[in-house]
């Protein structure tokens, strides 16, 4: 099994910035891909950046594609993901989700998943 623990949530003013950070332990030799999804109240799951084992392989939501950098740190189990110009659309609970194969943008093929964590976006 593996467990993912975010951090890094909070409320912010539009424009501005958070990095949420996904902690994984237990047997993440099972892990290969690392991703983060959102949720706002109302609205279905939504793809938001993934990232592969070795970091050379990132997909990233067009709507935010230029304010928002995923990247992994192996030797710690961690993946993060920094958010720039925030907007109030941004706002959601954003979930880390790992799973044994390649970066994917669909939730449903992701194995582990954290408890989330809020980011708020006042306009």
């Amino acid at each position: 099994q593996v467990q993912l623990v975010e951090s890094g949530g909070g409320l912010v003013q539009a424009g501005g910035s958070l990095s949420l950070s996904c902690a994984a332990s237990g047997r993440t030799d099972n892990i290969y891909a690392t991703g983060w999804f959102r949720q706002a109240p109302g609205k279905e799951r939504e793809f938001v950046a993934a990232i592969g084992w070795s970091g050379g392989s990132a997909d990233y939501a067009d709507s935010v594609k230029g304010r928002f950098t995923i990247s992994r740190d192996n030797a710690k189990n961690t993946v993060n993901l920094q958010m720039n110009s925030l907007k109030p659309e941004d706002t959601a609970v954003y979930r880390c989700a790992a799973r044994r194969g390649g970066v994917r943008r669909t939730w449903a093929l992701f194995d582990y998943w954290g408890q989330g964590t809020q980011v708020t976006v006042s306009s």
